[in-house]
C-alpha cells in the first residue's frame, strides 16, 4: 500500500502522513456515533473501549490503516489501546510533547501508533507536532508540564508485570522532553480523513486550541508486532485486527 519513497521517508524520519485513510462518510459515521447515548459500562473501558464499541472498532481494525501498520512494522500488528480526543476550540488543551515509550514500554519496542484526524487539523487548532528523526536517539529526559494553559499535568499509579509473572506499581506523570530547541518541532497540518504514522520512539504532542472557532478531533490507535510483551497490566491484553 505504500511506496518506498514512503517506507524510506517513515524510516528516516520516524512519521509518515497519509492522505485519504478515511472517506468523509466514513468520519461523519465516527462523528454522529460519539453524540449518541453511550452504556456506562462501554464507556469504562477506556483505552479499551474499540472492544465493545463498534465505532471505534471500526477505526482501529479499518483495512487501508492496519494494512499500512503491517507493512510499516513487517509483521501482523496488535491492538494495544485506543483514543478519542476531542479539543475544544476555547483553549482546549494538549498533550505535552513526549515519545510513547515512556508511557508503554514494551518488549521488544514495536510500538507504533496511527493518528488520525476527524477534522481538519493544524497549528491553530491544536494539530499533532513532530520531531523528525527523533526516534533514531535515545528516549529523552522528560519533567512534568510546565504551562498548563498549553498541557494537562496527571500523575497516575500503574501496574506492571512482566513475562514471568512479577507485579509491581509504577508511578507515572504526564511527560515533556526537556532540552528540546524550538525550531527541532514540525507543526502538521493534517486534512480530515488523513492520518500520521509513528514510532513509539518519535517526538509527537500538541498544544492548545486557539483557534476559537474549529474544534480538533482525532482518534488515535497504538498496535505492537505479534508477539510484543506490554508491561502495563491495564493495557497488557492485545487484540488481533482481524
Amino acid at each position: 500500500m505504500l511506496t518506498d519513497e514512503q517506507k524510506q521517508a517513515y524510516e528516516q524520519d520516524g512519521y509518515l502522513v497519509v492522505d485519504n485513510l478515511l472517506s468523509h462518510e466514513e468520519a461523519d459515521a465516527f462523528l454522529a456515533q460519539q453524540e449518541k447515548e453511550t452504556p456506562e459500562e462501554v464507556r469504562g473501558l477506556g483505552l479499551k473501549r474499540y472492544q465493545a464499541d463498534t465505532s471505534w472498532a471500526s477505526l482501529a481494525r479499518h483495512e487501508k490503516i492496519c494494512g499500512i501498520v503491517s507493512e510499516l512494522m513487517a509483521g501482523d500488528p496488535m491492538i494495544v489501546q485506543t483514543m478519542y480526543m476531542a479539543k475544544s476550540p476555547e483553549g482546549g488543551t494538549g498533550v505535552a510533547l513526549h515519545q510513547d515509550t515512556h508511557y508503554i514500554r514494551n518488549e521488544p519496542n514495536t510500538l507504533m501508533a496511527c493518528w488520525l484526524a476527524l477534522s481538519d487539523t493544524d497549528r491553530d487548532n491544536g494539530g499533532l507536532c513532530v520531531v523528525a528523526g527523533s526516534h533514531r536517539r535515545p528516549l529523552y529526559e522528560t519533567a512534568p508540564p510546565e504551562d498548563d494553559s498549553e498541557h494537562a499535568a496527571w500523575v497516575k499509579d500503574y501496574e506492571m508485570r512482566d513475562r514471568d509473572g512479577k507485579i509491581w506499581v509504577e508511578e507515572m506523570h504526564s511527560h515533556q522532553i526537556v532540552g528540546l530547541e524550538p525550531d527541532e518541532i514540525t507543526y502538521l497540518s493534517v486534512p480530515r480523513g488523513s492520518g500520521v504514522f509513528f514510532t513509539s520512539m518519535t517526538i509527537h504532542g500538541s498544544f492548545a486550541n486557539r483557534s476559537g472557532s474549529r474544534p480538533r478531533l482525532a482518534f488515535a490507535t497504538h498496535y505492537v508486532k505479534d508477539g510484543t510483551w506490554v508491561y502495563r497490566t491495564d493495557i497488557q491484553d492485545v487484540h488481533s485486527v482481524s
